[in-house]
């Protein structure tokens, strides 16, 4: 079993009642358990927490019902995603609301499927000349008053909205994180300055590093390079296709390990085959696995986080153990919701991958709120 304090494996037993963890210990009575599940031999981790994804399998967020969360669900569990928060693209609010409510009345843990455990808002606030696959039109002012509407419609599940801050007056940051929501600066042009400005403002992340960002210039270091020098959370597409992987093993080696956050910003044809899917209703274009709009810029990708993981473990020359925390704990520690998931511990949701050996990384299994997912 992993054990992330440690960032090492134990031999340990995991005992769980209903969708918690209960007891964890080597020499747990198998008599206490109603089953019992063999995993000699094998590496207990915990499920993986995206944070920044817009869909799968055929399915975008920003065009869902409830039938169609119920697949993802599912879906995002049978390849080791435990937990998401589901991200919305740039929409008419009148979308956005749409998909609020939908997801919200999925917001319950359910046994052998992934739980929604928020929404992440990564549209409208963005800043025109960084908009990347997000349509213009579709682009409105940071205004206060509209975004603390929105993030009503997300409660109760937790929200996190990434924005271009640099556009933003402080009643904007009041509106978001007066209402419990965290703050991601995206698709942004701020200069390094008014990017540390944001940090200290309250903004937590940085969304999908390198991507949508000011360049670097040595006289003007940009927000990129604020993503890597201050505190908050850094946000990365491990793909090799977004951000190359000379660049991943750059921040990685710049950044506090707790802060390095894999993302996917998968969208709805992650998981499928070639040909033409969309995003936010816009159309894309999938090739050999990359994704690009009718500009032939990337929009989105068809990443999994296993693959996340793996890509940055060979990026960066990492341990399974080393590499973990990116994918599981970090991600959730970043949205505030690390009481319920990221890691293997008593009182947390039974979010587990059960894997073949550390050097294959074969999933065997995985527990998703308790219950065995069907592979």
């Amino acid at each position: 079993m992993y054990d992330t304090d440690a960032a090492e494996f134990k031999k340990a037993d995991v005992l769980t009642d209903g969708a918690l963890i209960n007891e964890i210990g080597e020499d747990i009575c198998p008599c206490t358990a109603d089953e019992t599940v063999d995993c000699a031999g094998k590496y207990i981790i915990p499920g993986f927490v995206d944070v920044h994804t817009h869909g799968r399998t055929g399915y975008d967020f920003n065009k869902i019902n409830d039938a169609s969360v119920e697949e993802l669900r599912l879906s995002y569990a049978k390849a080791g995603t435990t937990t998401f928060m589901a991200t919305l693209a740039s929409a008419p609010l009148e979308e956005l609301y749409a998909s609020c409510e939908t997801l919200n009345k999925a917001r319950t843990p359910k046994g052998g499927s992934a739980t929604v455990a928020g929404i992440h808002l990564e549209g409208r606030y963005l800043n025109p000349e960084c908009r990347g696959a997000h349509a213009s039109e579709l682009l409105a002012p940071l205004c206060a008053d509209e975004a603390g509407r929105l993030v009503d419609a997300m409660l109760p599940l937790p929200v996190h909205v990434s924005a271009a801050l640099e556009l933003a007056g402080d009643d904007f940051y009041e509106a978001v994180s007066s209402r419990g929501a965290t703050l991601g600066l995206a698709h942004s042009n701020a200069t390094y300055d008014e990017a540390m400005t944001a940090v200290k403002k309250g903004a937590a992340s940085f969304t999908h590093t390198f991507n949508a960002m000011r360049k670097i210039h040595h006289r003007e270091p940009g927000n990129i390079s604020a993503s890597m020098l201050s505190d908050a959370y850094s946000e990365v597409i491990c793909d090799g296709e977004h951000v190359h992987p000379a660049m991943v093993s750059m921040i990685d080696r710049l950044k506090d390990k707790g802060k390095l956050v894999l993302i996917t910003d998968s969208m709805e044809g992650a998981g499928c085959p070639d040909g033409e899917y969309s995003i936010a209703g816009l159309p894309v274009f999938v090739k050999n696995g990359r994704a690009v709009n009718t500009d032939g810029a990337l929009a989105g990708s068809t990443l999994d986080m296993y693959t996340a993981l793996r890509n940055y473990m060979r990026f960066c020359n990492k341990s399974l153990e080393e590499a973990l925390p990116a994918a599981t704990l970090n991600p959730a520690s970043m949205v505030g919701i690390a009481d319920t998931c990221g890691s293997i511990q008593k009182g947390l949701r039974a979010d587990l991958v059960i894997l073949e050996s550390k050097e294959s990384m074969n999933i065997v299994s995985v527990v998703a709120a308790g219950d065995d997912v069907k592979l």
